[in-house]
């Protein structure tokens, strides 16, 4: 039974809320307490899987008591509910709250949020990694990346194609764009995949802002880095995957999330390579040294793979679901049912091509490339696709390496 802690300052809005979601007791065990002291306190006593909060309350607020959770609750998942929509306090949220919900919240959308963050839990049956990725602020980031774009959001003549381009070039910042502009403080009435709209819909201050104020390349340490793993490899591949995937996937809104989808389904590692690096490095030589697939082994050394790891932190940030769902299943996608191509297929072949024909591994370690399976591919009626899809992979791979 998933454990939740509610908090807020108003007793009747407590009230309310437990009257709402009465409908939950044989699924939730719920806790309510009336502000952040008293929050303290019954987290001192219990601990809970997540932590649902309002964002302006006297005295500790939601993001001081989100703050305190984070570094003593790791693990727990939390949630801002406030309908404090100013720009600037949403700043203050994005290094502490993994989803935000706007106030007043009806009680299917809470329900929907809270089960939506809890949904990929189960995959990751260590809880040491539940807490990495729950105690994680942000994903490491290129040099490079980082300052291009904070010198182009500097220039007031940059255009909005400018700083799509380099968000795309660069799988964190890219990630962090998504879960900032999916958030309800941006008041987004569907959910967005596409950079370039979300750039669009942030503008220029609030993505300078959010770059800066993240600190996203300030997370990679060189004393924490993984000798066997190359960022500059990583990104090399997930540039080569998403351009891959995106020749693959159908026309119009579709291929566009695949090329997002596919741009992020190796998140993971980065997650792996900055909070268990010492493990991460096991995997990668086992990998090399057995000539077998990286999952596999991160499967037998850690009990979850790369593919798991990233899509749980992109399911806690609100990205997609359909993104989410590619990136966890990326290498398994047999395991769900389908009638048609869609964003997990696509990212599968994508990455598999994008390894098979590039001229650099995802790191300094040989990497083993599975085959593709083409009963999935004959089972949906795209067999047929495969010979041209390689045709183009090896093209663009070559262009790329």
């Amino acid at each position: 039974m998933i454990k939740i802690l509610f908090v807020d300052d108003e007793v009747r809005v407590l009230d309310g809320l437990q009257r709402m979601l009465r409908p939950q007791r044989d699924k939730w065990e719920m806790v309510f307490a009336p502000g952040g002291v008293a929050a303290l306190a019954t987290l001192e006593k219990t601990l809970f899987d997540v932590v649902v909060s309002d964002m302006r309350m006297p005295g500790i607020d939601g993001v001081a008591l989100l703050e305190v959770v984070k570094k003593k609750y790791p693990s727990a998942l939390r949630i801002i509910l406030s309908g404090y929509t100013q720009m600037e306090a949403s700043y203050r949220v994005v290094p502490v709250a993994h989803q935000f919900l706007l106030k007043p919240c009806d009680g299917p959308t809470l329900r929907n949020a809270i089960e939506r963050a809890t949904c990929l839990r189960d995959v990751l049956n260590d809880t040491r990694l539940t807490s990495i990725v729950g105690s994680l602020q942000e994903l490491p980031s290129t040099p490079q990346t980082y300052a291009a774009l904070r010198e182009a959001i500097a220039n007031p003549d940059s255009s909005i194609e400018r700083i799509t381009k380099i968000i795309e070039e660069d799988v964190a910042i890219c990630a962090k764009v998504l879960q900032m502009v999916n958030s309800a403080f941006f008041g987004a009435m569907r959910s967005i995949s596409e950079i370039k709209t979300a750039v669009t819909c942030l503008g220029m201050n609030i993505l300078q802002n959010l770059v800066l104020s993240v600190e996203v390349l300030r997370t990679f340490h060189s004393s924490q880095s993984v000798p066997a793993f190359s960022i500059e490899a990583f990104s090399l591949h997930c540039h080569t995957a998403a351009k891959i995937a995106g020749q693959c996937a159908q026309h119009g809104s579709a291929s566009r999330s695949a090329v997002v989808a596919a741009f992020l389904h190796d998140v993971g590692k980065l997650v792996l390579a900055e909070r268990a690096p010492e493990q991460f490095e096991k995997a990668l030589l086992r990998a090399g040294t057995e000539k077998r697939p990286l999952f596999e082994v991160e499967e037998e050394v850690m009990g979850v793979s790369h593919a798991e790891v990233g899509a749980y932190l992109l399911s806690l940030w609100g990205v997609p679901y359909p993104i989410v769902e590619a990136v966890a299943y990326h290498h398994h996608p047999a395991r769900l049912p389908r009638e048609k191509l869609d964003l997990t297929i696509v990212t599968y072949v994508a990455n598999l091509l994008a390894h098979r024909y590039s001229k650099q591994a995802s790191g300094s370690y040989p990497f083993v490339c599975p085959e593709i399976d083409e009963s999935l591919l004959a089972a949906i009626g795209e067999a047929t696709q495969l010979p041209e899809w390689k045709k183009m992979a090896e093209s663009m791979a070559a262009v790329a390496g």
